[in-house]
């Protein structure tokens, strides 16, 4: 399955988002399977699927995130989706800050 091309203004918005965390949380931003993603103690917790943003959430976050229009369980490969990662629309990339502290939270 090939990975989805992002747009420049969801790049620009990811940018920004990766920008702001390095600056308030011990991440580090680079890739995963080719994916831009952002690492917290070594493991990937969030990043960037075409113009969706990909999150490792607990249960209750999780939960809430797949109630987004639009979001679903993050399936790269088809047909085996990954159980705690929520895939969020460009639609909500007010949303995405939050549920990357989420997901920090979940990882730290």
């Amino acid at each position: 399955m090939n990975k989805p091309v992002t747009s420049p203004a969801v790049q620009k918005q990811y940018d920004a988002l990766v920008g702001e965390l390095v600056k308030t949380a011990d991440v580090k931003a680079g890739k995963m399977f080719g994916m831009p993603s952002v690492f917290n103690k070594g493991k990937s917790v969030a990043g960037l699927y075409g113009d969706d943003m990909v999150f490792k959430l607990g249960p209750v976050a999780l939960e809430k995130a797949l109630k987004l229009e639009g979001s679903r369980l993050f399936d790269p490969a088809g047909g085996r989706p990954m159980k705690a990662w929520a895939q969020v629309p460009a639609a909500h990339s007010r949303r995405w800050a939050e549920l990357a502290r989420q997901a920090l939270e979940v990882s730290g």
